[in-house]
């Protein structure tokens, strides 16, 4: 994590590294996702996307007798475009908080899981007066798919460092 984050200095590597975090994370959250609801809970594989959707969509698009998920492309395309952006600014504001609290290893990881777990409080709580669809989905696939969300955004944002190995001739 970089210290005392400078615009003009940094902008480019923290934007950066933000989006791949926040793409990759949300592509791992939403595997998981979709194959626990279908796999524990017997729901069709696309429900999930179908939730995300309606919020730029209306409740219109929600799975129901009249709405098969995952028959209509356009629902599946804005629900992945809908999630990877959030995702992407989720991730941006977990890196500028991690840089500022001076988190690294475990302590970054387990920031990403708190952060993780803030997020989906937030959905599934707060954002429950506009979008009362979400109500629903509380549940441990989501408290965990959001967890596993931010321990992978931590992870993805975690600085590496090189090793060179010498070898020594004799």
């Amino acid at each position: 994590m970089s210290d005392n984050i400078r615009p003009s200095e940094n902008a480019a590597p923290l934007l950066g590294s933000a989006i791949k975090a926040g793409l990759i994370a949300a592509a791992v959250f939403i595997a998981l996702e979709m194959i626990l609801v279908w796999l524990a809970m017997g729901m069709n594989l696309f429900a999930p996307l179908h939730m995300i959707a309606a919020i730029a969509m209306g409740p219109e698009v929600l799975p129901g007798p009249s709405v098969v998920p995952g028959s209509n492309a356009g629902v599946i395309a804005v629900a992945l475009l809908l999630h990877f952006v959030l995702a992407v600014a989720l991730a941006f504001v977990f890196k500028l908080v991690a840089g500022a609290l001076k988190l690294n290893g475990a302590m970054l990881l387990a920031g990403g899981v708190l952060f993780g777990l803030l997020v989906y409080g937030i959905h599934f709580y707060g954002m429950t007066a506009l979008f009362p669809w979400f109500a629903m989905a509380r549940n441990w696939i989501s408290v965990l798919a959001h967890a596993v969300f931010g321990l992978v955004l931590a992870y993805v944002l975690m600085p590496r460092t090189s090793v060179t190995i010498v070898e020594e001739r004799v």
